[in-house]
């Protein structure tokens, strides 16, 4: 038996929550379905034409899935329960934004870092299910969509889209276009390597991955690998999550502020990479880690990153988590979008 949400939270939007997109073609069309698949969260939107979030759903993705049918039955039980009776069939169709790799012709995440599968076929599932098109995308493009559609890349030909939660990952807008890669999966910035000292494993199996330092899911293990190093003994549990560590730190905990310093040089390299490989005029930053902590970790950020190439604006995104979803919404009209094509290269092509 698939899995069922459990502890679903239903998020109605009181306000029918409009971000307009400035693409007038966008807003002729109808109301689809976006799916949010996240390593902590999973998230559905009814979302429309024009980009009114009609209502909203999360719930935590599952923690163990033991077969790719767990994720998918739990995703169509989440699209059914956010149809509230109405024909899924009737909707324009599903956008899917998910944290990994993904062969967007095949419909598959592949090899996941946050859930433990090797592969996750979703659209083939869905389209049996629904009937109706089922689009998939990295959620860092779809993030970085998002943003171009609805938020602080509208305008804006040239910047980067970073999410800094679960784990760590970007989109990429250059010269206006959307870049993808051979898969739909380049920038995967959170694989960017920043370290030699430490030498932690990223769930990917290779080390010194800045995803394996500065993530809502590797901070407590960068920081107890600190800790053993400097010598730091603390008291207590606190230092097994990350929201802990940030609230230690806020209360003066002794000791914290070289661990934040140690970082921020971290972060600080990450970005630095990104600027230097893109050449972005605009930095939009994303996800819980850094939405909850940007008054600790901003600072860092400005101090360390380098300055070989001019700095560009960094800021948070003021969709407050949702580009990806939003991203998700416009895939489902199609792969045909304002920033280009997200129908990428088969496997094969050379």
């Amino acid at each position: 038996m698939g899995y069922r949400p459990h502890g679903l939270v239903v998020v109605p939007t009181v306000s029918r929550r409009c971000y307009h997109s400035g693409f007038l073609t966008y807003s002729t069309m109808s109301q689809v379905i976006a799916v949010d698949l996240g390593g902590t969260n999973v998230r559905v939107a009814k979302i429309s034409g024009d980009g009114v979030i009609e209502k909203k759903i999360s719930s935590l993705t599952p923690a163990s899935p033991e077969a790719p049918a767990d994720i998918v039955d739990f995703v169509i039980e989440m699209i059914r329960s956010i149809s509230e009776g109405d024909e899924v069939s009737e909707f324009g169709g599903i956008g899917v934004s998910v944290a990994g790799p993904v062969n967007s012709h095949r419909g598959m995440v592949i090899n996941p870092p946050n859930i433990a599968l090797p592969e996750i076929p979703l659209a083939g599932p869905l389209v049996k299910e629904f009937g109706i098109p089922v689009r998939l995308i990295n959620d860092c493009p779809a993030g970085a969509l998002g943003e171009m559609y609805f938020g602080d890349g509208k305008g804006c030909r040239d910047f980067v889209y970073i999410t800094i939660s679960t784990g760590i990952g970007g989109g990429v807008v250059a010269g206006g276009k959307i870049l993808l890669g051979r898969n739909g999966n380049a920038a995967e910035i959170g694989h960017f390597h920043v370290d030699t000292r430490y030498n932690l494993m990223c769930g990917c199996g290779h080390p010194g991955h800045w995803e394996a330092y500065a993530s809502g899911r590797y901070i407590p293990e960068f920081f107890s690998c600190w800790c053993l190093e400097n010598h730091v003994k603390i008291s207590g549990d606190w230092g097994r999550s990350a929201p802990g560590i940030f609230e230690a730190v806020r209360t003066g905990y002794p000791g914290l502020d070289d661990f934040m310093e140690e970082l921020g040089r971290i972060n600080a390299r990450g970005i630095s990479d990104v600027i230097v490989a893109y050449d972005p005029s605009r930095i939009i930053l994303d996800g819980s880690v850094i939405r909850n902590n940007a008054d600790l970790l901003l600072p860092l950020f400005e101090r360390y990153i380098d300055r070989f190439l001019p700095l560009p604006k960094i800021g948070i995104s003021r969709l407050n988590g949702l580009s990806p979803l939003l991203g998700a919404s416009v895939i489902a009209h199609g792969y045909d979008t304002a920033a280009g094509t997200f129908l990428t290269g088969a496997d094969n092509d050379t």
